[in-house]
């Protein structure tokens, strides 16, 4: 199947194979472009490959990178750029469950973020109550022990700073 498929390309399309690229196989265990298919009720539909979504994760890693002496807004700018780019590409995925678990992750990384450049329990402690927070809870969390990723999701922090507090400090979400 693959040398005459070859063959064809090569002589009557006069088209150059890419011996190392190309194979013959299902489509659900390729990937074409970032993309991959699967079927859902009888009909063949496109999702993102699991690979492209890592690459996706670790280019927000470096974006998000808690040692880079960025501000959160100069963060967030660069972050829009990547993802209006990244969404606008594969917008035609069947992606909404897989989207709003990459929405979350990234709203996390942001507080995350945040919670290091407060750097002081005393900072954390003031930011948090300008933030709504009970002065009690403010105290709690402001001189916690955790590191910045597990106080990313304690429930006080998150009430803090929701999505829609980066979402208002101009951060572009997909699908919003």
């Amino acid at each position: 199947m693959y040398t005459s498929i070859t063959r064809f390309l090569t002589v009557r399309l006069r088209l150059k194979v890419n011996e190392e690229k190309s194979e013959v196989s299902r489509p659900w265990l390729r990937k074409f472009l970032g993309f991959t298919f699967f079927h859902m009720y009888g009909q063949s539909k496109i999702k993102i490959h699991a690979k492209t979504i890592e690459r996706f994760k670790q280019r927000i890693r470096e974006l998000t990178d808690r040692n880079c002496g960025k501000s959160l807004e100069q963060v967030i700018k660069e972050l829009n750029g990547y993802l209006r780019g990244w969404w606008n590409y594969f917008r035609l995925a069947e992606a909404r469950h897989k989207l709003k678990a990459l929405k979350t992750w990234i709203i996390r990384r942001l507080r995350c973020l945040v919670w290091k450049q407060w750097k002081n329990p005393r900072t954390k402690v003031r930011n948090l109550e300008k933030l709504g927070i009970d002065h009690e809870h403010a105290m709690t969390c402001g001189n916690a022990r955790k590191k910045y990723w597990r106080m990313s999701r304690v429930k006080w922090v998150a009430y803090a700073m929701p999505g829609q507090y980066f979402i208002n400090k101009g951060l572009y979400l997909p699908g919003n």
